[in-house]
């Protein structure tokens, strides 16, 4: 432990749920406003290929808390289906070693990780559930949440934005910090927002800040799904989606763009209080999401049975004054952020890493140095509401290898097909590009120590049983 704990740097972190990675100004959409996040990423560190261990929450936030794949750590669904949501509470996590080395840990929001086990079983000393949110509006006499448009959303009458649940979060968190600015201790302070995830519920301005009509479709959009697994054209029949126009789309994406405003603008208040509570200096800043969202992508809608950059790659921006070599870089390094985060977590806490974790630090990439060399990134997943289904994903900068255990091999070159339209996989030319990253993708397998590699599977893929 550092002998002088006052000079650790404060963390503070904000994680949010199914946040494009396109989704913010910076990186280039020409719509959405996101002042607070360009700001930070001209004071940071804007990781342009960062992506999830897995693209459903709670496996995506459990590796975060823990440091390692879903294989590894077992939860591999959302709550609410009834399997496969372990008791987490004995595997070593940074929450517990960061305590350990003197922080002072605090949450507010969602949580989602090991069946239901609160943050203080993970080192948490003060936890204010966004489930109090509920609680508080009816006390003050404001309208419910309105919920008449299913996942499509709608606008939320009778609130401010600081009324609205992200509002009032961002006033948790406020009050947070400033008592942890009064300790000795060097602080740990997360928030979990349950925004952008879709339905979006969003108080005015925000509701109408964009103009359905000029808003883009997303590159994406016209996928036919020809020759992609069955899984993603039921998808649309099982929502309803089948024959829905841009147009039609267009409505939901505003809202979705106006839930990232309104999220920008509480960050924005977050920065602000570490201004003027003097903590700016040494408090390291990090913005991610838990993975993407599909909102219209492909035509689909949420995240499920796809391994598309929609879902696959996240925001991820890191602002430390102190100690960041050359604020406003971009850093094009692979990055799995859950992993990578919690051992650089530890890391700057001058707390021991547990030899479970199994990222990467990202302090080199803060100092200026190249991040460890990662020819390529991976991505798993189990299925989830509609049942299980098997998924693993190796992406290097040009090809994205997705097997499906039970359907159609998928394989997208990037340069030529970015929005991931046109499956590969059957093409003769490319038959050498298959194998290779069938190959690649058994070795991290066998590295991760990832169950699925049975005996079956790994003929499966290295001997091309399947087409």
């Amino acid at each position: 432990m550092d002998e002088h704990p006052q000079r650790r740097p404060n963390i503070l972190l904000v994680l949010s749920d199914q946040h494009r990675y396109d989704c913010v100004s910076g990186h280039g959409h020409p719509v959405v406003q996101t002042p607070h996040l360009d700001r930070l990423a001209a004071a940071g560190l804007d990781f342009s290929q960062a992506y999830t261990p897995a693209p459903v929450c709670l496996p995506a936030r459990t590796s975060l808390l823990h440091g390692c794949w879903p294989c590894r750590h077992g939860c591999l669904m959302n709550e609410g289906l009834g399997v496969l949501h372990p008791d987490t509470r004995e595997l070593p996590s940074y929450g517990r070693q960061l305590a350990g080395a003197g922080y002072w840990l605090g949450h507010v929001g969602k949580w989602q990780v090991s069946a239901g086990h609160p943050p203080a079983s993970f080192g948490f000393h003060e936890s204010n559930p966004g489930g109090g949110y509920g609680a508080w509006r009816a006390a003050a006499g404001l309208p419910a949440r309105p919920h008449r448009n299913g996942w499509f959303g709608e606008t939320d009458p009778g609130v401010t934005p600081e009324q609205s649940r992200l509002g009032w979060e961002a006033g948790q968190v406020t009050a947070m910090l400033e008592r942890a600015a009064g300790r000795s201790a060097p602080f740990f302070v997360r928030w979990d927002t349950s925004e952008p995830h879709l339905p979006n519920l969003v108080p005015e301005p925000y509701a109408s800040l964009y103009n359905p009509a000029q808003i883009p479709p997303w590159a994406s959009f016209g996928d036919t799904l020809a020759g992609k697994p069955f899984i993603q054209a039921q998808q649309r029949r099982t929502w309803r989606l089948e024959g829905k126009s841009w147009e039609e789309w267009a409505p939901t994406v505003a809202r979705y763009l106006g839930e990232v405003s309104l999220l920008d603008a509480q960050i924005g208040r977050l920065l602000e209080t570490l201004e003027r509570l003097g903590l700016a200096e040494n408090t390291v800043v990090v913005y991610s999401a838990d993975h993407g969202d599909l909102c219209g992508g492909h035509g689909l809608i949420d995240k499920h049975y796809v391994m598309y950059d929609d879902v696959a790659r996240v925001p991820l921006i890191v602002r430390w004054p102190r100690g960041l070599v050359r604020p406003g870089r971009r850093c094009d390094g692979f990055v799995v952020h859950a992993l990578d985060l919690a051992r650089t977590f530890c890391e700057l806490g001058g707390a021991a890493v547990p030899e479970t974790f199994q990222g990467a630090s990202l302090l080199p990439a803060l100092a200026g140095e190249p991040l460890a060399a990662r020819p390529d990134v991976f991505g798993m997943y189990y299925g989830n509401q509609f049942g299980f289904y098997t998924q693993r994903m190796v992406r290097d900068p040009r090809w994205k290898y997705v097997w499906n255990a039970t359907a159609e091999d998928e394989l997208y070159d990037l340069e030529a097909d970015p929005a991931e339209l046109r499956n590969r996989a059957a093409d003769p030319a490319c038959a050498a590009v298959l194998e290779a990253r069938r190959r690649r993708l058994v070795e991290w397998m066998e590295a991760v120590g990832d169950q699925q590699l049975n005996p079956w599977i790994r003929e499966q893929l290295l001997d091309h049983l399947k087409p």
